[in-house]
């Protein structure tokens, strides 16, 4: 797979979050973390810039297998949610439980992952 596919599948990726966390569940987001207030603009663009690229490295595994094994769509979304089911979604359900975090939190962020790389999955077919 090609630059453009992997930056398009973040970019559907981020663009997942900015609405998990802005319209759709903001409110909710922001009681069960505690955060009060905004970032500075500088701050926040920092937040935003690392958050792509995170994102980036995980959509890049998943174009990495995608281009490797040449699956079926399906697979390849068996594959997105697959990842986001059995490695990201326990690893934060672990920090989780550690930190002693909300259930309302963690359904909230692992549903995030969830979307997140279903969207990323289906941008990679499209390309295909």
């Amino acid at each position: 797979m090609g630059l453009l596919p992997v930056l398009a599948a973040t970019g559907a990726f981020w663009l997942v979050g900015a609405l998990w966390y802005g319209l759709v569940f903001g409110s909710v987001w922001l009681r069960e973390t505690g955060i009060a207030q905004t970032p500075a603009p500088a701050r926040m663009a920092l937040i935003m810039g690392l958050t792509f690229a995170f994102e980036m490295l995980v959509v890049m595994t998943l174009a990495h297998l995608v281009a490797r094994t040449d699956p079926s769509p399906r697979v390849v979304m068996m594959m997105a949610t697959g990842f986001a089911l059995t490695v990201m979604i326990p690893a934060i359900g672990i920090n989780y439980l550690h930190q002693r975090k909300s259930l309302t939190l963690f359904l909230v962020d692992a549903g995030h992952f969830l979307a997140g790389m279903a969207a990323a999955g289906g941008v990679l077919i499209a390309f295909r």
